[in-house]
Order: C-alpha cells, then structure tokens, then sequence
C-alpha cells in the first residue's frame, strides 16, 4: 500500500505532462488506466523493497557470524564504497553527460536520508542498531534502485527512489514493534496505566 500510494503521488510531479494530456482531452479512462499503471508500479517497487529487506535481514546474521565484532567497520566500508559507487558509475557512463555535482547530491541526499532515518532506529531500540539501519537504507536500497537507474530517462528513477526510501523505512522502523517478546509486549501495556495510577 506504501509503495503503491508513494509511486501514485511521485507520478503526479515526474509525469505530470501524461496527466495534463488525459485532462485536458477529458479522457477519464485513460486519467484511470494512468492511475492504475502507477499503483501497480509502487506495488512491483514494494515487493522489491520487500526482497531486499529480507536479503539483508539474512546478509546481517551471515555478516555477523563472519565478522563477529569487525561487522560494524566492514558495513561503514561498503556504505562508503556504495556512495562513491552511485556518483563515479553514472558519471562514467553517461560520459560526462549527466553533471558531477548532481551526481553528488543524490548520493549525499541518499546518505543524509540514511543517516536520519538510523538515528530514529537507534533512539527508538539500541545505538548499535545504528550501523545496521544506516547500511539497509544506503546499501541495500542502491542495490534496490540499479533498475530504476538503468531505465532510460530519469522519470521511472525518481518513481522508484521514493517508493523504495518510503518502504524500506517502514520496513525497518516497524521490525522492533513486530519482534518483541510477550514479555516486553506486556512490560509496555503495562507501563501507561502504572503511570496513571
């Protein structure tokens, strides 16, 4: 539904001329078959979301088991290595086409997004759950966005960033609340009407 509803709004700006067009001519099925084609889109974007999300739930306990207490530093590596990735690679191809400083800022905006959103993770849980969340929302949502990015044309880009960004935040902001224990789910019941008592 996420990614459904952030792909349909996202549509409304990176195409608006196709909207405008089916306004403009009154042509109400065609405003509906746009509308549609959207939700399905954000509904494929959310399910690779979803694919992702799972890839790195196992990547996590397979990086930990490997690295043991090394895990944090080699996510902080691949975090770097991805954002220099998403600024040299789309350079490179596009040959000097696609400017060097907007390249920078989508990926420093990807980062900064990141960096947020962890910060929230690790308020709401542990600090150690920083890293991790940090290396889910860069990491994993470029590996995510690669058929965005190899579409041609930056429109089906934009459409997928967002809705890939909505989901997975979702996604990580809600693990803890679905993870707990009976124990801590009863702690947390209990602690509002302690409180009034």
């Amino acid at each position: 539904m996420i990614g459904g509803a952030v792909t349909l709004v996202t549509s409304f700006f990176v195409k608006f001329a196709e909207y405008r067009a089916a306004l403009s001519a009154q042509d109400w099925l065609d405003l509906l078959g746009l509308i549609i084609f959207f939700i399905g889109l954000g509904l494929v974007f959310s399910v690779i979301s979803q694919a992702g999300f799972f890839a790195y739930l196992f990547i996590h306990r397979f990086g930990l088991s490997l690295f043991r207490s090394f895990w944090p530093m080699v996510q902080l590596l691949l975090i770097g290595f991805v954002v220099f990735d998403l600024i040299y690679l789309p350079y490179k191809a596009a040959e000097g086409s696609i400017p060097l400083y907007l390249l920078i800022l989508m990926s420093f905006a990807l980062l900064a997004y990141g960096i947020v959103i962890a910060n929230i993770k690790a308020k709401q849980t542990h600090p150690r759950a920083f890293v991790p969340a940090l290396f889910l929302m860069v990491v994993m949502t470029a590996i995510e966005w690669v058929p965005g990015l190899q579409a041609s044309g930056t429109d089906y880009a934009w459409l997928m960033i967002t809705s890939l960004l909505a989901c997975n935040t979702y996604q990580l902001l809600i693990l803890h609340h679905l993870t707990r224990t009976d124990d801590e789910q009863a702690k947390s019941n209990a602690q509002p009407k302690s409180s009034k008592a």
